[in-house]
């Protein structure tokens, strides 16, 4: 009985041996078959992504769009930001605010530049178009003044990049009096059109004259009703700057019509007591010089009467005489 239930274990530990084996050579079977979908994983993973970049490389950025202010008689320097040294052909398109419109095109193939329209001399490359493709303006005058795109053809799509362009003009100021107690004050020629503004405020009435060379002039005519003003100011507000004058008032001011009659005779009346102290001082002075001549005229008559009874003493008196009568 013993050597019974040991050969029954014994069958029972080969079965599982056997068991065993035979599980581990399915395993190993199917093992290869992982690292072969996970390559073909890979790879198709690898072949989806360029596809996926190359999408996005081909969309051509958002046009962009600045604005740039620049003073009169300056150079201007206008960027193309986004343009790359892989640009096949880049185009500079302008168009005036008089609605004329010029271009100028440079091919990176054939290193050739191209003027369409273009004949104004001020507006040119910056730079050398194979290394800047900046465009300049110098200087800058107020017909210049518009919109400026830069259009780029690359191989991964085309894009572009605005400017719109403002010319600044700085007005002239003058201050001067007018009519009837006014004051004008003038920004003359100016782009854009100036504010202007008083101190004091009076009644004020401003107008602006459009000029040929797309400028502007504004005047401001100012009083002030029933208000003795000394000084006003003139204060003119421009994007170039600002600047204020100051004027007196008194010498164009107007009295009232009764004001004016008692100065005239007030005047008048200082003349005539001018005149008469003028007379009188005139009589004094004759006078005095009558009064010393008489003077003088009564003294001689006073000398000759006293020295006559002297001489006729000396005559009776006188044995000089005595002989001289005898004889």
């Amino acid at each position: 009985m013993p050597c019974a239930g040991r050969t029954f274990e014994l069958w029972l530990l080969l079965g599982l041996t056997i068991f065993c084996v035979f599980e581990c050579i399915g395993t190993g079977a199917e093992s290869p078959g992982t690292p072969n979908s996970l390559t073909q994983y890979q790879t198709a993973s690898t072949n989806i992504l360029p596809v996926e970049r190359k999408q996005k490389s081909i969309t051509p950025p958002v046009e962009a769009n600045t604005s740039l202010s620049v003073f009169v008689d300056t150079k201007a320097v206008l960027h193309c930001p986004n343009a790359t040294l892989d640009a096949v052909v880049v185009t500079w398109a302008v168009t005036f605010r008089d609605q004329t419109s010029c271009s100028r095109d440079y091919r990176t193939d054939n290193n050739k530049t191209s003027e369409k329209t273009c004949t104004d001399e001020r507006i040119s490359w910056d730079f050398r178009p194979d290394q800047n493709f900046a465009l300049q303006i110098n200087p800058v005058a107020i017909t210049h003044e518009g919109y400026y795109k830069c259009e780029v053809v690359t191989p991964d799509g085309n894009f572009g990049h605005g400017h719109h362009l403002r010319v600044l003009v700085p007005p002239k100021v003058a201050l001067s009096l007018g009519e009837n107690g006014t004051t004008v004050c003038w920004a003359v020629a100016g782009s854009p059109a100036a504010q202007i503004s008083w101190t004091p405020t009076g009644d004020c009435h401003t107008v602006e004259e459009r000029l040929g060379n797309d400028t502007v002039t504004v005047q401001s005519t100012c009083h002030w009703e029933d208000r003795q003003v000394s000084e006003v100011s003139c204060f003119v507000s421009h994007v170039t700057g600002n600047k204020s004058l100051s004027i007196e008032m008194n010498p164009g001011y107007k009295l009232p019509l009764n004001w004016n009659i008692l100065y005239i005779m007030l005047s008048v009346l200082i003349l005539f007591i001018i005149i008469i102290i003028g007379c009188v001082l005139l009589f004094k002075i004759c006078g005095c010089r009558k009064c010393k001549l008489g003077r003088k005229e009564a003294t001689t008559v006073v000398e000759e009467d006293e020295m006559q009874p002297y001489a006729s003493y000396t005559e009776k008196n006188n044995p000089l005489y005595d002989t001289v009568s005898k004889g």
